[in-house]
């Protein structure tokens, strides 16, 4: 039976991953397939570019909150679903707690990048995998998200800021290891790496038209 709840939450995790923001606001406000049009990526970066920052924004926020919730909250759901004697199937801070967490978030991100109301085409998972960063380890994502600010402001290319700041990632979870009570955490240390050879890997065709220098730079759109 547990195993069917843990089922349901991580199918129900892909589905809300599975709403591409960047494509349906940009359906539904623009009349446009943003796949269609700059970048043709489903992403907040590349609606910037074309749609502006006013429909952006709300497709970042949107893309951070579907990983952020299912991370956040769906353990909480297989605790109190799993276990209706009322005992904990799994303890808050434990490494299986981190695990199902793990599970649920990348559940969204893969539904993200894959969206099954979508044609399985969607974004590269940038915001989506903040949002479970910021479930996961909210002191660890803010330096990251801090990393990729100042990038940003200073090249003006977002995809070297992305890179930028899953390369810090890691490194900022292993150092702040040091400093936690529980000490360092072999889950997030192997995730924390894996999210850094993710976000690399996706931006495989940014990094040959940065080799290139045809990486452009970030310009907002007259439309609003």
């Amino acid at each position: 039976m547990n195993i069917l709840i843990i089922i349901l939450l991580a199918i129900a995790a892909y589905l809300i991953g599975s709403f591409s923001s960047a494509l349906w606001y940009g359906k539904w406000f623009y009349g446009i397939d943003i796949r269609e049009h700059g970048s043709k990526n489903a992403g907040s970066t590349n609606v910037l570019r074309v749609l502006g920052w006013k429909c952006a924004i709300p497709v970042f926020i949107t893309d951070v909150i579907k990983s952020f919730v299912p991370t956040m909250f769906f353990v909480m759901l297989l605790n109190k679903f799993a276990s209706p004697e009322g005992s904990v199937y799994v303890a808050q801070g434990s490494e299986a707690y981190y695990l199902y967490q793990l599970l649920f978030g990348m559940m969204a991100i893969v539904g993200h990048i894959f969206p099954i109301f979508s044609g399985f085409k969607g974004g590269k998972g940038v915001a989506s995998m903040l949002g479970l960063v910021l479930a996961l380890d909210p002191l660890s994502a803010a330096i990251a998200l801090g990393v990729f600010i100042i990038v940003v402001l200073i090249t003006r290319i977002v995809s070297v800021s992305s890179m930028s700041a899953a390369v810090a990632f890691p490194i900022v979870v292993y150092v702040l290891g040091f400093f936690r009570e529980a000490g360092h955490s072999i889950t997030m240390t192997v995730f924390s790496i894996l999210v850094a050879i993710l976000l690399i890997v996706t931006h495989r065709k940014n990094i040959k038209r940065l080799l290139n220098h045809e990486e452009p730079k970030i310009t907002i759109a007259k439309k609003e």
